[in-house]
């Protein structure tokens, strides 16, 4: 029969972003500094990332139509859902949990220099 595609792979991204805005801004923190961290995972500006979300693209269609995912993203660690991110062996799954990790990051008060993993680059 194979592996059973998990739901979230299908799901669109605009019925999830909402939940990490209102994750964030329930602990102070800005839709800005969402999208900053979705810029930085993927390589969206706002104009792409506006289009993902009025196309209703499902995760699988977001991360494989990003511009480019940061390579600086395998820097990212720790757990999400009880699953250690740099375990996670499916690749999309792994590039959901980045994000996860990031938006947790953020309502947890993280500097955001410290979520983007900065290595000296200038944004």
């Amino acid at each position: 029969m194979g592996n059973p595609e998990h739901k979230i792979f299908t799901m669109a991204f605009a019925k999830v972003y909402p939940m990490y805005v209102q994750k964030a801004e329930r602990k102070g923190r800005t839709q800005e500094e969402v999208d900053c961290i979705i810029y930085w995972l993927t390589g969206y500006d706002r104009r792409g990332l506006q289009e993902q979300l009025d196309q209703h693209n499902d995760f699988r269609t977001f991360f494989a139509q990003a511009p480019a995912m940061h390579p600086g993203r395998e820097l990212i660690k720790g757990v999400v859902c009880g699953v250690r991110v740099e375990d996670v062996d499916d690749p999309l799954m792994r590039n959901i949990r980045y994000l996860d990790k990031l938006i947790d990051e953020l309502a947890k008060g993280k500097a955001m220099d410290r979520i983007l993993r900065a290595t000296g680059e200038k944004k």
